[in-house]
C-alpha cells in the first residue's frame, strides 16, 4: 500500500502488507516432467564432469560437476539426468543449469537410509545447502564470522509480500524446532524473530526474542533491523554478520526441522503468487518447477512483454523467461501487465533531489548515479557513499526522470566487488 502526503515535499510512504487470511494453506503442484537445477559453478571443457546426460540420479543425492567442486545441488526426485548446459547470472557470471526427468522406477537414494543425521553445521553444509528457505550456510560455517545473534525474518521484507508471516504461522511448530536445532549447531547467545507490529495471527514464538517491526517500508530491511532493533549501525560496505548477526528465513528453520525429524530432505517450496489483478495464491512447488506450471495451474495468462518478477516489487528482479525454475530462497513471483508496466529510461538526472530526501542511509543518490553512469565505481565508494545504500529501491520509486536507481547501484557494488577481487 502507497500512502502520499498532501505536502508536495513529504516524503511517500510504503506500508508492508499484512498476511492475507484468505489463504489458509498452500496448494500443492505435482511433480513436473522435467526439473531444472541452477548450480552456481561454471562448465570447465578442460575438466572431466562427475555427472552427464543419461545418468540416473536419486531422490537426495548430491550433485556436482567436478571432484573438486564445492557447489552442489541435491536432486529433488529420482530420474534421469537430461544435460547440462551454461547460462548468466544477473550480472553475466557463467553457472550451469541441471536437467532432470522425473522416474518413479529409480529408488530413493540409499544414502539417506544409511546416514546418521549429524547435528553440526558441517553435516548441513555438505548436504542441507539446497534445502527450501535457503539456509545460509556458508555464512553460518565460514571462518571469518562469530554469529552470536540469529534474526529470523518472520516480517517479509518487500512489500506486498507475506509469504514469511504466512510460513511463521502456518509451521509455527516446526519453526521454533528448527530454531532449537539451529542454536545448538551455532552455539548462538540469541535467536530472534522479526514480527509486524500490526499482524493478527497468533504464533507460537517460545524460545525467540521478538523485535516488533514498523509497518513502513524499509523498516524490515536487514540494515533497519539491526539499527532500530539492535542497536548496531552498519559502516559503509560492512554486512549483518561482521557484527556477528546473521538472518535467516523461517521456511530455512522449517525445513531444517522436517528433515531431521523425517531423516530425509525436502523439497517442496512455497511461494507466493500475485497475479495482474494483484489476487494472491498459495503454492508448494518442488525446487527446480518451472514456474509456468504455477501459472498454468491458477490459470495466469503470460502475454508477450508482460512482466515476471521473482521477489517483491522492490527489490525483485525479473525473469525474461516462464521456464525460470523454483530455487530455494523464491517467494513471491508477480505478474505484472505489459500495459501497466513502469517505464524506464535513459534520460539524465532532473536534480528534483527526491531520491535525495527519501534515502534511509542518506546517500546522496543524484551525484552517486553520474559517477555510476560513467563506470566509476571507485570514485563513488569514496565520495559519493555507494557501500552506504541499503538496497531498499525508494531512490528508483521516487525518480522523476525514470533512471533505474537501484539497478545502477546494484551493478555498481559488483563491480567495485569484482575491481578489488582483481586488484
Amino acid at each position: 500500500m502507497i500512502k502520499r502526503s498532501f505536502f508536495a515535499l513529504s516524503k511517500p510512504r510504503l506500508t508492508y502488507d499484512m498476511l492475507d487470511t484468505s489463504l489458509q494453506s498452500a496448494e500443492e503442484l505435482a511433480v513436473p516432467g522435467s526439473l531444472t537445477l541452477l548450480l552456481s559453478e561454471e562448465i570447465d571443457s578442460a575438466k572431466k564432469a562427475l555427472i552427464g546426460p543419461g545418468d540416473a540420479v536419486k531422490k537426495g543425492q548430491k550433485l556436482k560437476l567436478y571432484e573438486d567442486s564445492t557447489p552442489y545441488v541435491l536432486s529433488p526426485v529420482a530420474g534421469t539426468i537430461k544435460g547440462f548446459d551454461s547460462y548468466s547470472d544477473d550480472f553475466g557470471n557463467k553457472a550451469t543449469y541441471i536437467l532432470i526427468k522425473p522416474d518413479p522406477a529409480v529408488k530413493a537414494d540409499d544414502q539417506w537410509a544409511q546416514t546418521n543425521l549429524e547435528e553440526t553445521l558441517e553435516f548441513v553444509a555438505d548436504y542441507l545447502g539446497q534445502i527450501p528457505g535457503a539456509l545460509p550456510v556458508s555464512t553460518l560455517t565460514n571462518p571469518n564470522y562469530a554469529i552470536r545473534t540469529i534474526v529470523v525474518t518472520g516480517a517479509d521484507t518487500d512489500i506486498l509480500c507475506d509469504t514469511c508471516q504466512f510460513v511463521c504461522t502456518a509451521y509455527a511448530g516446526l519453526m521454533v524446532a528448527g530454531a532449537k536445532i539451529l542454536k545448538a549447531m551455532t552455539q548462538a547467545d540469541r535467536i530472534c524473530i522479526t514480527v509486524p507490529e500490526n499482524l493478527s495471527a497468533q504464533m507460537d514464538l517460545a524460545g525467540f526474542n521478538v523485535l516488533r517491526t514498523s509497518d513502513t517500508y524499509p523498516s524490515t530491511l536487514p540494515a533497519m533491523v539491526m539499527k532500530d532493533h539492535l542497536g548496531k549501525e552498519l559502516s559503509p560496505g560492512a554486512i549483518p554478520e561482521d557484527a556477528g548477526v546473521c538472518f535467516v528465513s523461517p521456511e530455512a528453520l522449517v525445513s531444517l526441522a522436517r528433515t531431521y525429524e523425517t531423516g530425509n530432505p525436502v523439497f517442496d517450496k512455497i511461494v507466493t503468487l500475485i497475479d495482474k489483478g494483484g489476487k494472491k495464491y498459495r503454492v508448494k512447488a518442488t525446487i527446480g518447477t518451472p514456474i509456468s506450471k504455477i501459472f498454468s495451474c491458477f490459470n495466469v495468462q503470460i502475454n508477450e512483454r508482460d512482466r515476471i518478477i521473482i521477489g517483491g516489487p522492490m527489490r525483485g528482479f525479473a525473469t525474461y523467461t516462464v521456464h525460470h525454475p523454483v530455487v530455494p530462497d523464491m517467494d513471491t513471483i508477480i505478474v505484472q501487465d505489459r500495459d501497466v508496466i513502469p517505464e524506464l529510461s535513459d534520460n539524465a538526472c532532473v536534480n528534483c533531489g527526491e531520491c535525495v530526501r527519501i534515502c534511509p542511509a542518506n546517500v546522496p543518490v543524484n551525484l552517486l548515479v553520474r559517477y555510476l553512469e560513467a563506470n566509476l565505481y571507485e570514485e563513488a565508494a569514496d565520495r559519493f557513499d555507494l557501500e552506504s545504500c541499503i538496497e531498499c529501491g525508494l531512490c528508483g520509486y521516487v525518480c522523476r526522470a525514470r533512471i533505474p536507481l537501484y539497478q545502477y547501484i546494484r551493478l555498481g557494488k559488483h563491480e567495485l566487488l569484482t575491481l578489488r577481487e582483481n586488484a
